[in-house]
């Protein structure tokens, strides 16, 4: 009888995902300007990054397709420096704990919530699915927007220093394949940063949860 009863709750509780990826929608919605802080984070950070990789793309076309002139001032100044890596990685962590502290901060709030649909029976797997959806969802957003904004800014100072000669060259392929790396470390870092309060989320115990929020 206890096995059955247990079989007969892992059914009620183990959703479909799409209704997860709905509650995750919904919690996004009603925390929108927390999500929106959230993303911007992201964007800026993963900005940062495509906008060294478009860079490097763009003197890289001038380099071996631009005219005689461009290719002798570009000479030698193409490829990704010591410092940009640094500061790269920098603004990357400094992404991944952002996230983590918002994330941190949901849980807090939603600690009636947690411990309701615990009480329910919710599988910790469950939980851990809902906040890491709900980081997925900001990362890709803010990666994408960072993507538009690092190459969109990257592009006018390169029209600025080198006129419209970058049409001529443009590394449409480098770009778009940069771009796709971008969205992909930015989908990452939302996720790794989500970990740990999805984890902290999963293990709370009901009672207690319940009663932090009174």
């Amino acid at each position: 009888m206890a096995e059955t009863g247990q079989m007969k709750v892992e059914k009620q509780i183990v959703l479909p995902m799409f209704k997860a990826i709905q509650m995750s929608y919904q919690s996004i919605q009603i925390r929108l300007g927390r999500s929106i802080i959230t993303i911007m984070g992201i964007s800026f950070a993963i900005a940062f990054l495509t906008s060294i990789f478009s860079s490097i793309a763009i003197n890289g076309a001038l380099l071996t397709k631009g005219p005689e002139y461009l290719q002798a001032r570009l000479s030698g100044g193409v490829g990704i420096k010591a410092q940009q890596i640094w500061l790269m990685s920098l603004s990357l962590l400094v992404c991944v704990v952002g996230i983590t502290n918002a994330m941190l901060m949901s849980v807090t709030e939603r600690y009636r919530e947690i411990g309701t649909m615990k009480c329910l029976g919710a599988l910790d797997s469950f939980i851990v699915k809902l906040f890491l959806i709900e980081s997925a969802f900001q990362g890709i957003i803010g990666a994408v927007a960072g993507v538009i904004i690092g190459n969109l800014s990257m592009i006018l100072i390169s029209l600025i220093k080198y006129g419209g000669i970058i049409w001529k060259v443009f590394p449409w392929l480098s770009i778009i394949k940069t771009g796709m790396i971008a969205i992909f470390f930015g989908v990452i870092l939302t996720i790794v940063g989500a970990i740990y309060p999805a984890y902290r989320a999963a293990k709370m115990v009901p009672a207690d949860a319940m009663r932090k929020d009174e």
